[in-house]
């Protein structure tokens, strides 16, 4: 069964494009490393809520843009094994992320319907 992980992250705006050229490197080293896609959303309609939101939940500030991103693998070990490889590909050491990866959510997910 197919698996997914899935990443929401604070970006300030002005690294928009920053952030597209790491995405874009990474998702070569994901893909070489056995993840079937990567894809990449920039927030547009991501209001904040009064008691939970995307915005909350990554302490998006005013001049941040909320993102979300998912990769998606053949199978979960497929994931583990790959995430070991690019955990350790020297290409993401030269690749830092343009935002700050300590308000970074992330977690993988079994498929459990697909229409």
């Amino acid at each position: 069964m197919s698996y997914v992980d899935c990443m929401i992250a604070a970006v300030p705006t002005a690294n928009k494009q920053a952030y597209l050229d790491h995405a874009q490197l990474a998702g070569a080293v994901f893909k070489k490393h056995g993840a079937l896609k990567l894809v990449e959303h920039w927030g547009d309609d991501v209001p904040e809520g009064d008691l939970t939101s995307l915005p909350k939940a990554v302490q998006c500030k005013p001049e941040e843009t909320v993102v979300f991103s998912w990769i998606s693998w053949p199978s979960k070990e497929a994931r583990d094994a790959g995430m070991q490889g690019v955990m350790s590909d020297p290409v993401m050491a030269e690749n830092p992320m343009p935002f700050d990866g300590k308000r970074m959510i992330f977690g993988g997910f079994d498929i459990i319907l697909e229409i």
